[in-house]
């Protein structure tokens, strides 16, 4: 089963005899508030324009716990989570369509963590909000309460030491931007630099310039082209766990499995303890 849809596509689903519960992810990295800019508004941005039917879903407060030692998305409380899903309609016989605004990242994560906790069903708009070329609405829907109930799978999830591990025993792949890979930037947590044996694959790597996947065979030789192959264990992680999301999504794409650590650099680099590597080598 596909793990994306095109806005064509959804367009003849949500004609169908069941249609996909859509849900609005729209959501950006706080950097603003270094700069003094007031931090962009998910739920503002949904309540002016919207897909038909589709309901808001907050990446900050139901798709991730309090920012701390865990790092700055941590994985929510699964039952705020599965409350959150079960409000916006989600059932586990009926398919799940997440979107954002075009980057993809958030709408990645509300994918990971439907995939991750049983759900059979869920996609991602390829493109995000601006493939879609259907009519908009700004009403609030009230859907009829879903009764999907997240139950976590054994694979799929790495902790700090699972991705220490797996960057000496198999692969793992560091979805940031190439200079924060690097150690030459880091603009918002306390170090840059990577996990010793993390490779460096942008997640920004994967889309085209509007947004949209690439296809799944050139998707699938850059990951080999990496280290992605042989049968070994692939892993992914990013700054907080919300672009390697994305980066997981990509991997599916091209049909390799691969778990990601969702505490990502933002829990690494808080433990002074843990070793950094800087540089364009893994180690």
């Amino acid at each position: 089963m596909s793990v994306i849809i095109s806005a064509s596509e959804l367009v003849s689903e949500l004609a169908g005899e069941n249609p996909p519960v859509l849900l609005d992810v729209r959501w950006q990295l706080s950097a603003a508030k270094a700069a003094g800019e007031p931090p962009f508004d998910g739920r503002a941005a949904y309540t002016s324009g919207h897909l038909p039917g589709a309901v808001f879903v907050d990446l900050d407060r139901e798709l991730a716990g309090a920012p701390g030692a865990a790092g700055r998305h941590p994985l929510p409380d699964l039952a705020v989570f599965g409350a959150a899903m079960r409000g916006a309609g989600v059932s586990a016989r009926r398919p799940v369509v997440a979107y954002d605004g075009g980057q993809g990242w958030a709408a990645a994560r509300a994918w990971w963590l439907l995939h991750w906790t049983g759900h059979p069903n869920v996609r991602v708009l390829d493109g995000g909000l601006p493939a879609w070329r259907g009519p908009l609405e700004a009403a609030v829907p009230a859907p009829a309460e879903g009764d999907f109930v997240p139950v976590p799978r054994e694979a799929g999830l790495l902790d700090a030491d699972g991705a220490a591990d797996l960057a000496r025993s198999g692969v793992l792949f560091d979805a940031r931007a190439g200079e924060r890979y690097r150690g030459e930037a880091e603009p918002i947590d306390p170090v840059g630099g990577h996990i010793p044996g993390a490779v460096s694959a942008p997640t920004t790597d994967n889309v085209t310039a509007d947004g949209l996947f690439l296809p799944a065979e050139r998707l699938r030789a850059r990951f080999e082209a990496l280290g992605a192959s042989g049968g070994s264990d692939i892993g992914v992680y990013c700054g907080s766990g919300v672009s390697g999301a994305h980066e997981v999504l990509a991997l599916a794409v091209a049909g390799i499995p691969a778990a990601l650590y969702v505490g990502s650099w933002s829990e690494w680099s808080a433990d002074p303890k843990r070793p950094v590597a800087t540089g364009p080598d893994p180690r």
